[in-house]
């Protein structure tokens, strides 16, 4: 399929679709990933992945991605629609901060705002990838695998 929007849908109880993230979920408050539902999953889905990434981060790796990556997690089970705030289950894979699990929005000072992209992903496969997987890896090797996939933006900015 690669990777191409699909009629699920990404919610948060958190921030609304464009909105700002509140403070308590990003790095200058307690750090925590935000609550997130989704619904609509694909016939044949048997496992899901959940990303974060920042377009908006003025970087470009050697490997030629951009932006920054916030949160990967995975091995998550079908039977799973919801992820509750600052969750520890599941895989966690490494943000670009260089460690495991969510690492909240933390633009820089004074360059304005930020877009997050909380992605959800359908797979058709049960996944048992390793922990660590940077969000590039973790899209490699799932790309082939995909059924489906939407994401749920939201905002912050530092002064």
């Amino acid at each position: 399929m690669g990777f191409a929007l699909s009629n699920m849908m990404l919610t948060s109880s958190a921030f609304e679709q464009g909105g700002s993230i509140p403070a308590k979920y990003t790095g200058e408050g307690e750090n925590i990933s935000p609550p997130l539902t989704w619904t609509g999953a694909p016939d044949g889905t048997k496992s899901f992945a959940v990303i974060c990434h920042d377009p908006d981060a003025p970087l470009v790796s050697v490997l030629g991605t951009y932006g920054f990556g916030h949160w990967g997690l995975y091995n998550i089970p079908s039977d799973v629609d919801s992820l509750a705030e600052g969750t520890t289950l599941f895989t966690s894979g490494a943000s670009d901060f260089g460690q495991p699990g969510y690492g909240g929005p933390m633009p820089p000072n004074g360059h304005g705002i930020h877009q997050y992209y909380f992605w959800v992903l359908a797979l058709g496969t049960v996944t048992t990838l390793e922990a660590g997987l940077s969000i590039m890896e973790l899209l490699t090797r799932i790309e082939p695998d995909l059924l489906g996939m939407n994401r749920l933006v939201g905002t912050y900015k530092r002064d």
